[in-house]
């Protein structure tokens, strides 16, 4: 295996640094809610690993469209990597959501469009993976893979836009809501840098993440490639 790049390094030791100073954001820095209390802390970790999951989706969707154009293998790894990333981090967003429902809603779940939709995407991108696993030929994995990204990408924005369009219980913090929805609150400036800070350190850590994926990628393939080999 390669030696870990420089760059690499410096942006593990960013990541490291980014969510400590999110972290301090969100519990120091940050106001207390007046309505929901401390809970509402939860938030700015919930924004930052619900926007790397639904970004991550959407670059799996471009790498599998030029993969689609190039039957580059490169891409399907970039692909492979961007997927199983962001499903890890969206995981995560329902878990923070759950626990931000419980006091706030009085409840760990309701199928609330928002809610309802973020599972469904989850599922799609598990079941990618287990789908893959029973593709033994590269090349027609790596085309399964590029067209159920490329379909499983349209989760996504439909994730993202959901509560601006329906009546939901789920707040609306950027952009504008249905006019029968019933969730919000309003944010500070310090809410609002906190919320930044957060996004900004979730995507330096996102970067990082698929990074090291990418170089693990690598040498899936080096050692599929040689199992062929010796298979033949």
């Amino acid at each position: 295996m390669q030696s870990k790049p420089m760059a690499l390094t410096i942006l593990d030791v960013l990541s490291i640094i980014g969510i400590g100073v999110a972290t301090y954001f969100a519990l120091v820095y940050a106001p207390t809610e007046a309505v929901m209390g401390n809970v509402q802390r939860v938030f700015y970790f919930h924004v930052g690993t619900a926007w790397v999951g639904l970004v991550g989706f959407v670059v799996a969707a471009v790498s599998g469209i030029v993969y689609l154009v190039t039957k580059d293998m490169r891409w399907d790894r970039f692909e492979v990597a961007a997927v199983e990333v962001s499903t890890m981090f969206f995981f995560i967003t329902i878990v923070l959501g759950s626990i931000w429902a419980r006091p706030a809603w009085n409840t760990w779940w309701t199928w609330d469009p928002r809610l309802t939709t973020a599972a469904v995407t989850e599922l799609i991108y598990i079941a990618y993976f287990m789908l893959r696993a029973g593709i033994e030929e590269p090349e027609k994995r790596a085309r399964f893979g590029a067209v159920y990204a490329l379909l499983g990408g349209l989760s996504a924005p439909i994730t993202f836009m959901v509560i601006r369009l329906f009546r939901t219980i789920h707040p609306v913090v950027v952009g504008t809501a249905s006019a029968e929805a019933q969730g919000g609150f309003d944010m500070s400036g310090d809410m609002l840098t906190s919320m930044f800070v957060s996004l900004g350190a979730f995507t330096i850590l996102f970067v990082s993440l698929m990074w090291h994926r990418i170089r693990l990628g690598g040498l899936e393939e080096k050692v599929e490639e040689l199992k062929l080999k010796v298979s033949m």
